[in-house]
C-alpha cells in the first residue's frame, strides 16, 4: 500500500520546544523547535518512505468547541512567545520540502486531520503522527497513529490492537464514550465528577456508549448506588464531553491527495538549512552519510 504520512505540526513543535536546548541562528532567532522539527521530519520520511505528507496547523482563533464551552483548554497555559515565534519558521521549512500545509479557523488541528485522513483513499495507508492521544479514535484498518512517548526520539505505533491494549479492551470508536466519563484533563474536558480511568472503561465495556448507559444503567444489580448517582447528576456534562471530545472528520476543506505526493525538494531544502546554520542535517537530508546513519 502506498503510505500517507500526516503531520500533527503543533503537537510535534511543542515536543521539540521542549525537548531541544534554546538554540539560536546569526540573526539571534529561537531556532530549537524548528531544529527538533527537522529532526523529526527527516527520521519519519526515512523510516516510512511515504509516497505522500501533509501537515496540519491549528490556526489562532476561537474554535467551536470554544463557544460550547466557555472554560474548553482555560487551565491550559500560554507557551512561550519562543515557541510561537518559530511556527511560521516550521511553515516555511515544509513549503521548501515541497510539503502540503492544511489549516482551518475555527477548527482544530486534529479536525483537519480528522478530515484529510478521512478523505484519503481507501487503499491508501495513513499514518498520523502527533504529539498525544487524541488521534487514537481515529485509528481504524486504515489508518493509524504513532503517538510520541518521550521528547521527539520515542513513541509508539497504534493500530486497532494496540488501542485496545492501552484501553484495556476498548475500540478506536469507544474512546469518544470513554471520555466523556472520564474526561481530558489536558483540554479542561470535564467528565463525570469522581469517575477515574479505570471505572470509565469499566462501565464502557458493559454499556458500549452514553445511550445504551443512560437506557439502562439504573437497572438492578449492575452498577453500585454510588455509581450511579454520579452518572444520573452528570448525564448533562457527559454528553457534552463527548461532544468537545469527538474530532470532525466534515472539516469545509479543498483537499486532492495527488498534491500531497512527496518529491525531495533536494536544492530548495538545503538552501534553508543553510539559511539557519542547520550544516550538520544537510548530510541526512541528501542521505550520503553511511550505512547506519542515526538522526538522534
Amino acid at each position: 500500500m502506498k503510505k500517507f504520512i500526516i503531520i500533527d505540526a503543533n503537537a510535534i513543535i511543542h515536543r521539540a520546544f521542549h525537548a531541544l536546548p534554546n538554540l539560536t541562528s546569526k540573526k539571534g532567532e529561537a531556532v530549537g523547535a524548528l531544529y527538533g522539527f527537522i529532526l523529526f521530519f527527516l527520521k519519519t520520511v526515512k523510516e516510512h518512505n511515504p509516497d505522500f505528507i501533509a501537515a496540519a496547523f491549528d490556526v489562532h482563533a476561537l474554535t467551536f468547541r470554544h463557544k460550547e464551552y466557555k472554560d474548553y483548554k482555560a487551565t491550559r497555559k500560554k507557551a512561550p512567545d519562543e515557541l510561537y515565534s518559530q511556527i511560521p519558521l516550521v511553515k516555511d521549512f515544509l513549503k521548501a520540502a515541497g510539503v502540503s500545509v492544511f489549516e482551518k479557523k475555527g477548527y482544530e488541528a486534529d479536525d483537519v486531520i480528522g478530515t484529510i485522513a478521512n478523505m484519503a483513499p481507501s487503499s491508501v495507508e495513513v499514518i498520523i503522527m502527533t504529539g498525544d492521544l487524541d488521534a487514537l479514535q481515529l485509528v481504524n484498518k486504515n489508518i493509524k497513529v504513532f503517538s510520541l512517548k518521550k521528547g521527539i526520539k520515542e513513541g509508539v505505533f497504534y493500530d486497532e490492537e494496540k488501542v485496545k491494549e492501552r484501553y484495556l479492551g476498548l475500540s478506536p470508536g469507544q474512546l469518544l464514550e470513554y471520555k466523556a466519563l472520564r474526561g481530558d484533563p489536558s483540554d479542561n474536558i470535564p467528565g463525570i465528577f469522581g469517575i477515574g480511568e479505570k471505572t470509565a472503561i469499566e462501565i464502557i465495556k458493559k454499556f458500549s456508549n452514553l445511550e445504551n448507559l443512560y437506557d439502562n444503567f439504573e437497572k438492578e444489580g449492575i452498577l453500585k448506588e454510588g455509581l450511579i448517582e454520579k452518572i444520573k447528576k452528570g448525564k448533562d456534562i457527559a454528553f457534552i464531553s463527548r461532544g468537545l471530545s469527538e474530532i470532525k472528520k466534515d472539516v469545509p476543506l479543498s483537499f486532492d491527495i495527488e498534491k500531497c505526493l512527496y518529491q525531495k525538494e533536494e536544492k530548495k531544502v538545503v538552501a534553508f538549512l543553510k539559511k539557519y546554520g542547520f550544516n550538520s542535517l544537510i548530510l541526512r537530508f541528501l542521505e550520503k552519510e553511511k550505512k547506519n546513519m542515526t538522526l538522534f
